[in-house]
């Protein structure tokens, strides 16, 4: 007896995704932002000025983890930090001209990369690559999806992950 379809789809989607992630991952020069920076930068430069809070919770982390990320990338002239006007303890964080060309420069090494493995297909299936794409995006964006918070490893984890 099969999986159901659904299941089926989203298996194959989430493989070649994590599978292609890896690859782009792989492209990237030595001295290239860390994933941190750049999802910080990618989450600032789609949605503007934002909470710590808020990028945190983007990409299911609390603020305290991203504190030495936010901190370099000020540090780096590449977001500026200011006081929240609705919550003066808070603060608000915005990419600088600075950081969308980072950004960009750095996205550029992967998109190349991807442009001339892209070469090898077929017209149709470039067409189908264009199709998907902004449906991948769509899936992203989706935020009504309950989100299962990251639970602590513990040490019977650890030990299942090394057997």
């Amino acid at each position: 007896m099969g999986e159901p379809e659904d299941l089926a789809t989203a298996r194959a989607v989430r493989q070649g995704v994590l599978r292609l992630a890896r690859r782009l991952r792989g492209a990237r020069s030595e001295h290239a932002l860390s994933p941190a920076k750049v999802g910080v930068l990618g989450y600032l430069a789609r949605h503007g000025t934002s909470t710590p809070g808020e990028i945190a919770a983007a990409d299911g982390q609390r603020p305290q983890a991203l504190t030495k990320v936010f901190a370099e990338l000020e540090a780096d002239g590449l977001i500026t930090r200011n006081r929240n006007e609705h919550d003066g303890r808070g603060a608000v964080l915005t990419i600088t001209a600075h950081g969308t060309t980072a950004l960009e420069a750095d996205m550029r090494e992967r998109d190349q990369w991807l442009a001339a493995v892209l070469g090898d297909l077929s017209e149709t299936e470039l067409g189908l690559l264009r199709l998907t794409a902004p449906l991948l995006d769509h899936l992203a964006d989706r935020t009504d999806t309950p989100h299962r918070p990251r639970r602590p490893v513990s040490d019977t984890d650890r030990i299942t992950e090394e057997s």
